[in-house]
């Protein structure tokens, strides 16, 4: 079995916890998410009871529960402080040690 760190742990945990509270809030059954989001209801269990799952599995069950959208902004890297510091400068094609 692949070591999950334990940070990674609780952001599966809060995520879980978030994405489930936003299905209720929508009045959604786990079935009825699994259903629009093509997967099935126990990778929606999954993912709400903190465990990993693939990640376009992921954002179909955001895009079904209105999530999507700020999941996706939220990793905009000019949102942060060093990006909006950063935001002029050329980008590398890719960074090598």
């Amino acid at each position: 079995m692949k070591y999950t760190p334990t940070a990674v742990k609780r952001d599966l945990r809060i995520l879980g916890e978030r994405f489930s509270q936003q299905r209720r809030l929508l009045s959604l059954t786990v079935t009825d998410v699994a259903q629009r989001a093509g997967v099935s209801p126990t990778t929606v269990s999954n993912l709400e009871q903190g465990k990993a799952v693939r990640t376009d599995s992921l954002l179909s069950i955001a895009r079904v529960l209105q999530m999507a959208d700020a999941l996706v902004a939220s990793c905009d890297p000019y949102s942060t402080d060093l990006g909006r510091l950063r935001a002029n400068e050329q980008l590398p094609k890719r960074v090598r040690r």
